[in-house]
């Protein structure tokens, strides 16, 4: 018997057991991450569900961007913990566009606008579907001037487009 390769969309489903709140310890494959945004050995942070980023990413409205450092800042803030682990949060992201693209080639529409969503400081995502260069297309489709950083893109000024509030 062989076994079926989840599509994107059943890869964005939620997951059991999540969301979870955890200690951060050194271990953790977002330590460094979520040092950098001040969360130290000890404090919560959460693993959260795909749906919950996804809910973000649907609330970015046209003209504005948002990077994975807001995200998990807000999934945090609801959550009342110290941060979000970034890792997952950006396995999620990746998962979002993907399932977006799938469900674009069946003519469905998940309302996921996931080129409005950045790395952090304001870099294109390489994972996307397509690519870096797919995402900086999508993001000049809109308006945005995206300039090359070494052999990397970035949105330039991003930081004036972020969202006020989610």
């Amino acid at each position: 018997m062989t076994s079926r390769k989840k599509t994107w969309q059943e890869k964005l489903a939620d997951k059991e057991g999540l969301p979870k709140v955890l200690k951060l310890e050194r271990r953790f494959p977002c330590f460094n991450a979520l040092h950098k945004m001040g969360v130290d050995v000890g404090e919560d942070v959460v693993l959260v569900n795909p749906s919950e980023i996804v809910e973000c990413m649907k609330k970015v409205p046209r003209g504005r961007l948002v990077t994975i450092i807001e995200i998990c800042k807000l999934i945090a803030k609801k959550h009342r913990v110290k941060g979000c682990c970034s890792l997952t949060t950006g396995i999620f992201i990746m998962t979002a566009a993907h399932a977006t693209e799938e469900a674009k080639r069946e003519d469905t529409d998940l309302g996921i606008p996931y080129w409005r969503t950045l790395k952090a400081d304001g870099y294109l995502n390489d994972k996307f579907h397509g690519g870096a260069e797919s995402h900086k297309a999508l993001l000049e489709m809109e308006g945005y001037k995206v300039v090359g950083v070494g052999k990397r893109w970035r949105v330039d000024n991003y930081q004036t487009y972020l969202v006020d509030d989610m």
